[in-house]
């Protein structure tokens, strides 16, 4: 009998579906939820395989939602943070240089100003 250990004990994932996390198997369930009222939508406008590429791209982000994650981030805690640090909280960012060539050439140009 052989029992698999990750070597990184944080990256576990309990499978529960199909071989899915909960997370995953729901995000799958929502994209094909949304793939299938997209087809209903929009069969009477195009042709079979138009509308098989349409439902196709509809279904893709909801399932990558379940799948990825960005420096340790699902999907929706990524987003959070990027709406947060773009809109809600947003910072000017100021370059000072604090070396030494730095300091003495602002003092040489600010003797310059002073002599013309």
């Amino acid at each position: 009998m052989e029992v698999k250990i990750n070597r990184e004990i944080r990256n576990y994932t309990e499978s529960m579906f199909f071989g899915l996390s909960m997370r995953q198997f729901v995000f799958a369930i929502v994209g094909v939820g949304a793939a299938v009222g997209m087809y209903f939508v929009l069969r009477p406008f195009f042709g079979t395989e138009t509308l098989s590429w349409m439902c196709m791209l509809c279904a893709a982000p909801f399932m990558a939602m379940g799948f990825i994650t960005y420096n340790g981030m699902t999907a929706e805690q990524f987003a959070w943070v990027w709406i947060k640090s773009k809109f809600i909280e947003p910072q000017k960012v100021k370059f000072e240089c604090d070396t030494l060539y730095s300091g003495v050439s602002q003092k040489s140009k600010k003797k310059e100003e002073k002599s013309v």
